[in-house]
């Protein structure tokens, strides 16, 4: 292991070269440093140039962070991710095809690092199918340049497969909290565990160069041995940085690393607004035991709900990240996870998913077609990528999509329990067709998985091959404010019945006392195995 100043580093990059960085969000376990070094290198040489940039999920401040730092007019050739929600001036390049831009589902992001690492020829799965990632719909392609085929359709035993490529590795950035004097590298202060030891078994396979930027250096033979996540044998060179905060919003946070637990009244809760209705509509989804996923926007607000109506422990919640049990934070720390009972690699939680262990997923909606299919991805001007949602929505046995029923000026209040419409959004998300399908209705359906779309003033079901109204806020006009208001006419149950008034006051609604009621044949029983 060699000691390298962030500016050295950025030397090992040269031209045409493939970077995988590690890291996630807002500056969870991004070297950022590195990042910074190569970017000022570019801007002060012109070089390196025409960069393949791979991160499993979004890098971003959604300014100038992360991925952001690549942005340069031909600083970068390729992007492959699952999201660029965090690095908007990515979308901007994709969508003017300044570059070529592949937008992959996380987990298959995070798992192909485990295959590329032991020489396999990539990652054989069912994720994806059916959606923009199936190369007959696109082979997750986000603009008109990204012509290379990553994705190749299979079948193996008469079932259909999807085989994602493996990528080429030229220098692997990393990051972890301490090293020693031989290179291993502890985490102890990370707000995530990422896929940092496959990447780095990727990168020697593959003859790459593998940075680790940590916060602080010990002598050798001193690090707690159970504590090392990257062993030595796999580092080259390592990066101190004593100004490394555990994410871009918070320097250090004990509870994030796991150091502590918080009092559940120290969580903070959701205002009482429209996303609150959204959110509570869906928690009142969760049974006793129920092991649930929650996705980006809205779905992230459910934690909070569940701290706040005292149900927390009744119930094991996760993310993508790797995170079981607790509170998976929101806002610009979102990813990490407070109180959590596991912190398992990335590419575990992604086996976890396909595998078909969760029970419940919450995830967003930016639009709906009639069919009940959903995009996430891409819509307008703006590229946000898929990140996990393949993966959830494919496997879990239950979804409920969650979101405003229109975007763009909404606003909503609240009166004796019943909800009035102040103003109207610009835009309906229920739309005639969708830019990307994400979510394929049919073939959920077809593999007996049900979805709900949840909305502050009415909910939907995917029934039959189309969607059906099955609940309408009280003080909601269905004709005006819901039907009038979609590009399409869905069916209206015949049992429809008016959404739960607690739902519309600004007081927690007892979950609890609804959880104790529910009788023990209401658990959720756990699966058996069914080869797929």
């Amino acid at each position: 292991m060699q000691l390298l100043s962030a500016r050295q580093a950025a030397e090992l990059v040269q031209t045409g070269d493939s970077v995988l960085v590690s890291g996630s969000g807002g500056g969870h376990a991004i070297p950022e440093a590195i990042l910074e070094a190569i970017e000022q290198r570019f801007l002060t040489s012109g070089t390196p140039r025409d960069l393949c940039l791979i991160h499993v999920v979004g890098l971003g401040d959604h300014a100038a962070k992360g991925a952001a730092r690549f942005a340069h007019a031909g600083m970068l050739r390729r992007s492959i991710t699952s999201a660029l929600v965090d690095s908007p001036v990515l979308s901007d390049l994709a969508m003017q095809d300044k570059i070529e831009s592949y937008t992959l589902p996380q987990g298959v992001m995070a798992q192909i690092m485990r295959d590329m690492a032991a020489g396999r020829p990539g990652l054989i799965t069912r994720t994806g199918l059916h959606s923009f990632v199936d190369p007959r719909h696109g082979g997750a392609r986000q603009s008109p340049s990204a012509r290379e085929d990553l994705i190749a359709l299979m079948e193996i035993d008469g079932k259909e497969w999807l085989r994602f490529k493996p990528f080429a590795l030229d220098v692997v950035l990393l990051r972890g909290t301490t090293a020693d004097e031989d290179g291993n590298i502890t985490m102890e202060q990370e707000a995530i565990p990422g896929e940092m030891i496959s990447s780095a078994q990727a990168a020697r396979r593959q003859g790459a160069a593998v940075v680790v930027q940590v916060k602080r250096l010990a002598r050798r033979g001193t690090l707690p041995q159970k504590l090392v996540k990257i062993p030595g044998i796999l580092v080259d060179y390592v990066v101190v940085d004593p100004e490394q905060r555990q994410t871009y919003h918070t320097n250090y946070s004990p509870s994030y690393a796991g150091e502590l637990r918080v009092p559940l009244n120290g969580m903070r809760c959701m205002p009482f607004d429209h996303r609150k209705i959204i959110a509570r509509r869906a928690a009142m989804e969760l049974v006793p035991g129920a092991v649930c996923n929650l996705g980006a926007g809205i779905s992230t607000g459910i934690s909070t709900i569940a701290a706040e109506e005292e149900i927390l422990d009744l119930i094991v919640l996760t993310n993508e990240q790797g995170f079981i049990g607790g509170a998976p934070l929101t806002g610009r720390d979102s990813g990490a996870a407070e109180n959590y009972d596991a912190m398992v690699d990335e590419p575990y939680q992604f086996d976890f998913y396909d595998g078909g262990g969760l029970d419940v997923a919450f995830l967003s909606a930016a639009e709906v077609d009639p069919a009940g299919n959903v995009n996430v991805s891409r819509f307008g001007s703006r590229i946000v990528g898929i990140g996990g949602f393949i993966n959830i929505s494919q496997n879990a046995r239950k979804v409920v999509f969650s979101g405003t029923f229109t975007a763009g000026g909404l606003q909503v209040a609240c009166e004796g329990g019943r909800l009035r419409i102040i103003s109207e959004g610009r835009h309906s998300k229920f739309v005639e067709h969708i830019e990307q399908v994400c979510y394929n209705s049919a073939f959920a359906q077809e593999e007996g998985r049900s979805a709900l779309f949840v909305t502050e003033r009415c909910v939907f079901r995917a029934v039959n091959g189309m969607l059906e109204l099955t609940e309408v806020a009280p003080g909601v006009d269905v004709q005006r404010d819901v039907l009038d208001r979609m590009a399409f006419r869905p069916a209206v149950s015949r049992t429809m019945k008016t959404m739960d008034a607690r739902l519309f006051a600004p007081e927690p609604m007892g979950l609890l006392d609804d959880m104790k009621r529910l009788s023990s044949q209401a658990r959720v029983p756990r699966r058996q195995f069914v080869p797929t």
